[in-house]
């Protein structure tokens, strides 16, 4: 098929929660890559009536031996993510507790809002669609889930008093956690 109806049956299929295919110039990028890459190959160009022409592609075996590797590395051997939340959260002693507290809130009612949304589309893609094609979606709602009960759980200890910092007392930690030998420049004379 034609990039542009890669795009429309992604999207319309719910997998645009898996797959980002909102900028159009990145999916013909991607399909472009593939094609340089002997992955995909030009089947067809064609035309309909003052419509552009479109470019018609198709796997090849290299193709689907890749993305069989693909598949295998990818489900078989966890991997280390680099999320960007998970970044932000390695991060939080840059701001302010209360400050924190706001954004989780934040975050976290979206997260409800993203939860309600994605359960009401699973229930009604049930009745349609066998578990296989679902397997995704239930995948992100139950990780957005657990983040929501991660994030709940922050927000209480925030709230508790159980989880607090300032620049000082951040600053007498690192002073207690550095090691001597971190510091080049002063020197330790034993006697």
């Amino acid at each position: 098929m034609h990039p542009y109806r890669m795009q429309r049956l992604i999207t319309s299929r719910g997998k645009s929660d898996v797959i980002n295919v909102t900028a159009r110039a990145s999916l013909y990028n991607t399909i472009d890559r593939l094609d340089r890459d002997g992955l995909v190959q030009l089947r067809e160009t064609t035309r309909e009536g003052q419509r552009p022409e479109r470019s018609v592609y198709e796997i090849t075996d290299a193709g689907r031996a890749a993305a069989d590797l693909w598949m295998r590395e990818m489900i078989s051997a966890p991997k280390p993510d680099y999320p960007e939340f998970t970044a932000a959260v390695a991060h939080l002693p840059l701001l302010e507790p209360a400050q924190a507290a706001e954004y989780l809130r934040l975050r976290a009612a979206g997260i409800a809002a993203e939860i309600g949304r994605i359960s009401a589309e699973l229930d009604a893609a049930k009745g349609r669609l066998p578990r296989l094609f679902l397997l995704d979606t239930e995948l992100i709602l139950d990780t957005r889930r657990t983040e929501l009960r991660w994030i709940d759980s922050v927000l209480a200890d925030l709230h508790s008093g159980a989880m607090d910092w300032s620049r000082e007392s951040l600053a007498q930690l690192s002073l207690t956690l550095e090691k001597p030998d971190e510091h080049p420049d002063t020197e330790e004379h034993t006697p």
